[in-house]
């Protein structure tokens, strides 16, 4: 706040560039300056609306401005005025929740009272995915559920891309999520069926009956039954196999495939409507990576099955260490990996380690997801090339539509 002027320095008209008015006095008493009561008549008050919007009055002032804009109403509506304008000359804060913010609550509450029936520490990633897209579709106008949305991955060999609408890229979800559904014994219509085939078969259902409402609805439904089946199922249930037709993966690993692919379409469709979009917690973060670096090794071999990729340099037998590539994750949910290079089953040692790269974590996930070609992948990397382009090229084929 501004000092009001010593007496006879400034005859009355207050400090150059100051709010306070020449009606305010001030005294000085050695502990600073102190004023006197405010005269509230409505010339004085209406010359505070500015600081007062800008909140850079005095308690006093402030409680009187409140005071005064009750009773009138053109100093109400120029108040209202001057607010907006102070709220545009702020950087746009980001609409969406932190990440973070539920996980926090529900520890402080459940560290309070214990939740009879929790839900598995290792199906939480997916209910924070599913929850933070669910505030983002809840946001959105119908109208920009018809919005282009650009889904992309990396067929084995170069880029893909597909146009579709918002409401595809949740049916999509949908789809996929009834291969876990029916490994927990839910209703699953098209058993056997790959994610791709799915897709396709709701995309050709008739989009009239597709309406906002009733797509997320479907989605919604189903990922709560599933966390609901899954916390009443017991820790068994953890290792039960889901099968995706070319690949199989446990329960536990399904839901955190579930997780990123929650997160990554939720990226798409925030693009895709110019909506702010956080990643994932750091620790929720560094499960989906460490998921996608024990993949790593399979894709490999699958990509020299596919004559995608040169031979493996030698023989190892399962379970034995051999030629390694660390693996080095930077930033949010980082760590270190290290990724046997020569079989699937063999071990990755740091004395095994011929060649080292370095990624950020959020852009190890868009290589993972498609989104990132693995030559344009910001990484530094050091020894084997061969090593290096197999990996990045591996971890680009982890990606599905």
């Amino acid at each position: 706040m501004s000092t009001a002027p010593r007496p006879g320095e400034s005859g009355g008209h207050g400090v150059p560039g100051s709010h306070i008015p020449p009606q305010r006095a001030a005294v000085e008493d050695g502990a600073g300056w102190a004023a006197t009561p405010l005269v509230r008549s409505h010339p004085l008050l209406k010359s505070l609306l500015g600081a007062w919007a800008l909140a850079a009055c005095s308690p006093e002032e402030t409680a009187a401005v409140e005071a005064h804009l009750t009773d009138c109403a053109p100093c109400a509506d120029e108040a209202v005025r001057l607010r907006d304008a102070v709220a545009l000359l702020h950087p746009e804060d980001s609409l969406d929740i932190d990440p973070g913010l539920r996980g926090r609550v529900l520890a402080g509450a459940l560290s309070r009272r214990p939740a009879r029936i929790p839900v598995p520490e290792w199906a939480a990633p997916y209910e924070a995915e599913a929850s933070r897209l669910d505030a983002l579709l809840r946001d959105i106008g119908e109208a920009e559920w018809r919005a282009p949305v650009r889904l992309e991955w990396f067929d084995g060999r170069s880029a893909a891309a597909r146009e579709v609408t918002v409401a595809d890229v949740i049916g999509h979800l949908t789809a996929v999520d009834t291969i876990v559904a029916g490994a927990l014994g839910m209703a699953d219509p098209l058993r056997g069926a790959s994610p791709e085939e799915r897709t396709e078969a709701l995309w050709a259902a008739d989009a009239a009956d597709r309406t906002p409402a009733s797509v997320r609805a479907a989605w919604r439904d189903q990922e709560q039954a599933l966390i609901r089946t899954v916390s009443f199922a017991g820790g068994a249930a953890a290792e039960l196999p889901v099968d995706y037709g070319p690949f199989a993966l446990p329960l536990r690993d399904a839901f955190l495939d579930r997780a990123f692919e929650c997160w990554t379409h939720a990226g798409d469709i925030a693009e895709a409507v110019d909506y702010p979009y956080a990643p994932p917690s750091p620790t929720h973060l560094n499960g989906m990576i460490d998921l996608a670096a024990r993949l790593l090794p399979g894709a490999i071999a699958a990509r020299r099955r596919a004559g995608l990729a040169p031979p493996a340099r030698t023989l190892v037998a399962a379970g034995t260490p051999g030629r390694a590539l660390h693996l080095e994750i930077e930033g949010r949910g980082g760590g270190h990996w290290y990724i046997a290079l020569d079989s699937p089953g063999a071990t990755g040692t740091p004395e095994g380690e011929v060649a080292h790269v370095a990624l950020d974590g959020v852009e190890f996930c868009r290589l993972a997801a498609g989104h990132v070609p693995p030559e344009e992948a910001a990484a530094g990397s050091l020894g084997d090339a061969e090593a290096v382009r197999d990996v990045l090229y591996a971890t680009a084929s982890l990606s599905r539509l």
